[in-house]
């Protein structure tokens, strides 16, 4: 089969209760309020949840050899995060989506067995990540070998 590449973008906001510090889990949420116990949430008001991404993406991200590269932009700055797809994945949740370090899945999961983790991310990104002004570019491009 040919390599194939997919790409979706999702534009979300910051928002003041950003904590980022989950060892395990990297969230972006529809939700536009958050409290300070959702310690994985890097994104609030993003436009889209696992539910809507494209099936294009969806089925590439099921392929047993699917890789994703996530990019999350917050205006000059930016990081990167390397993750994998499964054939496990629902990706089915209609308000968030989650990237995982381990190989759990749930209908929220985009990715597992991914390099970072919100806790990973640089407190200087973070604190870009806490303006409500912000506005947060995250590319996902999924790809098959």
């Amino acid at each position: 089969m040919a390599p194939k590449v997919v790409v979706e973008i999702i534009w979300a906001h910051g928002h003041h209760n950003i904590q980022a510090i989950h060892p395990t889990t990297l969230m972006f949420t529809k939700e536009k309020q958050i409290s300070e116990t959702g310690d994985c949430i890097v994104a609030v008001a993003a436009d889209k949840a696992t539910a809507d991404l494209t099936p294009e993406f969806k089925n590439t991200m099921k392929e047993p050899n699917a890789k994703l590269k996530i990019i999350i932009e917050a205006g000059e700055a930016a990081e990167q995060i390397v993750a994998y797809g499964s054939p496990k994945l629902a990706l089915t949740n209609v308000v968030d989506i989650v990237i995982r370090k381990s190989e759990f899945t749930s209908d929220r999961t985009l990715a597992i067995k991914a390099d970072k983790s919100s806790k990973d991310l640089t407190r200087e990104f973070i604190d870009k990540l806490r303006n409500s002004k912000q506005t947060i570019k995250i590319t996902l491009i999924a790809s098959t070998i």
